[in-house]
């Protein structure tokens, strides 16, 4: 019975000290155990006595319920609250007054929490923001704001033959390092936020992607997956509308193009040996000299006597 009767009380102590129901900072940042001992070490191990001086130090600390500080701040907190509970045990050793104490302590630990950084804002309209993360004491907890992971789409209307420029960049901050970017694409101008529809896209890892020149084949979602360490922290999309018909130069462009596959090499030409007339020679500049009219007197002596001989 003695030994049940040690256990009762040892539980009722515990759901005093460690009351659920107002958790605060000063349960996030210190053990039962540690409660226990101090006030064990202000009124002895009497439980009556024990009751009264953890009530008290719940009560002095319940100012701090809704404590909500930035994430990075916690080891900070974490040590002051140490620090606290080494000088409560030098006021228990000397005899002091829990109520006193216990009172000055949280008035401590509430002005150096004032002064700790807050946690940021989250910037809509979506993203995983570590750098919003906050500790709240209502339940020893941290989270950060619950914006959805894919942004809206972005419309991008190009004329074809121009320049699509799209542009991987969020507003809040992401971490320094291990830092990724993976394009995807959805074609046949769909406008869908749906991974299901999405190929890679094989040589984008940067934050910028371009489309030059910009064809009829580029219209659809283009989808800028941000990750960190493996893990997704943003989705952006970009629906690429082409509009309008080719520039001119284009299409003169693409009309010399199809004669020329059209086109069929003639044959070449026969190069002809030139044989002029005698009429020809005469006219030709330098031609009636001495040397040519000597032979053509002779040329005509030869040609009359051979008809005379021929008539004879």
């Amino acid at each position: 019975m003695g030994l049940v009767a040690l256990v009762g009380s040892t539980v009722l102590l515990f759901l005093l000290i460690f009351r659920a129901s107002t958790w605060a900072c000063l349960f996030c940042f210190t053990t039962y155990e540690e409660r226990l001992r101090l006030c064990q070490m202000f009124v002895g191990k009497e439980n009556l006595k024990i009751r009264q001086c953890a009530n008290a130090f719940a009560a002095a600390f319940e100012s701090l319920l809704d404590v909500e500080i930035n994430y990075d701040e916690r080891s900070h907190l974490h040590d002051e609250f140490s620090q606290m509970m080494v000088s409560l045990q030098e006021v228990a050793a000397s005899r002091g007054s829990f109520w006193h104490a216990f009172t000055n302590a949280s008035a401590e630990l509430k002005s150096f929490i004032e002064h700790l950084t807050k946690a940021k804002d989250c910037i809509p309209p979506c993203g995983v923001q570590e750098n919003t993360r906050s500790f709240n004491c209502s339940g020893c907890f941290s989270a950060i704001c619950t914006l959805p992971l894919d942004c809206p789409v972005q419309d991008v209307l190009v004329s074809r033959g121009d320049q699509a420029l799209f542009s991987c960049i969020v507003a809040f901050q992401l971490p320094e390092s291990e830092v990724t970017y993976s394009w995807r694409f959805a074609g046949g101008g769909l406008r869908t936020q749906d991974v299901s529809h999405f190929r890679d896209v094989p040589g984008a890892h940067g934050y910028l992607a371009r489309i030059r020149p910009v064809q009829p084949s580029h219209s659809g979602t283009f989808s800028c997956v941000i990750q960190h360490d493996q893990r997704p922290l943003a989705r952006l999309y970009f629906f690429l509308n082409v509009t309008g018909a080719p520039p001119s130069e284009e299409t003169e462009l693409q009309v010399t193009f199809r004669e020329v596959m059209h086109w069929k090499q003639q044959e070449a030409e026969m190069i002809q040996p030139w044989r002029p007339s005698l009429g020809e020679l005469l006219t030709r500049p330098q031609a009636l000299t001495f040397g040519n009219l000597f032979l053509l007197a002779a040329t005509a002596a030869l040609g009359s006597a051979g008809v005379t001989v021929l008539v004879w």
